[in-house]
């Protein structure tokens, strides 16, 4: 166990289960109620895309990191650099076959999702704007993904995926300056952009006469990232940015089951929900970010 621990560690266990719930969420959106056949592609799908993601982004960060986080696997000498290329790789691939095993345009959303994570960790993750948008684009196109388990219901639905970019996009702000301290100004726009996707969940779930079932879901995101992100404001020094980021991100899970909820679903949405302990079991015994 104690050598396959590393490797683990590169998929970021507590971060895979968000995904679960990406796909989850996409499908009650879609209205999709487990009847007829079985989602399993689609949730295999998402962890191969996202722990294929997050090893990618420790290979083209190992230099980096050698200087910055020496304790993580690669830098640490635990995995070696080829090994976990190959892992990457095979994770994404492992992704896109699952998807295509599901339907055509499953397949192709999942190619795109891969591409994106891709170009995020080679070309975009440092810079200021296009790192967090391409990062959103991967959770957008994830939530997605989850959608088309019925496909007509992308052409109908497919603009609230614009929401997780912004949500993604205020975390990926906050990890900017999560190793050296940051700026106020950086997480208040953060604060912005949750705002933003908070209040579009409780609009919409106004909409679908959902809004009293969906608002105690909502506040308990907000009371999960809003702490946090309030102690970093008051301080913003790593340690504190980089708690606000491991909050964020665990915290998806609470936004995944607003959108069961907001879409009348509220057995899904207890069922994500229950993730949440697990996600945060995870979070104690692997890094999140």
């Amino acid at each position: 166990m104690s050598s396959l621990k590393p490797y683990l560690q590169l998929t970021r266990p507590a971060n895979l289960v968000t995904a679960v719930a990406d796909i989850l969420a996409g499908m009650a959106i879609a209205q999709f109620t487990f009847a007829d056949f079985s989602p399993a592609p689609l949730v295999i799908s998402t962890i191969g895309l996202y722990g294929g993601g997050v090893v990618m982004n420790d290979v083209f960060d190992a230099k980096l990191d050698s200087i910055e986080r020496p304790e993580r696997p690669i830098p640490s000498g635990k995995v070696p650099l080829q090994s976990a290329t190959m892992m990457g790789i095979s994770l994404l691939f492992l992704g896109i076959l699952s998807a295509a095993m599901y339907s055509f345009q499953s397949g192709i959303i999942a190619i795109v999702i891969a591409l994106l994570t891709v170009v995020y960790n080679r070309f975009a993750k440092h810079h200021t704007v296009l790192g967090p948008v391409t990062m959103g684009m991967c959770r957008g196109g994830n939530l997605i993904l989850g959608m088309s388990v019925l496909p007509e219901s992308i052409q109908r639905w497919g603009l609230i995926a614009l929401l997780p970019i912004a949500y993604i996009g205020a975390i990926t702000l906050i990890s900017q300056d999560e190793v050296h301290g940051g700026k106020r100004r950086t997480l208040y726009i953060a604060a912005i952009l949750y705002a933003v996707v908070l209040t579009a969940q409780l609009v919409i779930s106004q909409k679908h006469g959902n809004i009293l079932y969906t608002l105690p879901f909502v506040l308990l995101h907000i009371w999960l990232i809003g702490r946090p992100l309030w102690n970093a404001i008051q301080n913003p020094v790593g340690p504190l940015i980089g708690k606000a980021v491991k909050a964020g991100v665990i915290s998806l899970i609470v936004m995944n089951a607003s959108w069961c909820m907001a879409f009348g679903l509220w057995p899904l949405a207890l069922a994500v929900l229950a993730l949440l302990p697990l996600s945060i079991l995870l979070a104690k015994a692997f890094a999140v970010t």
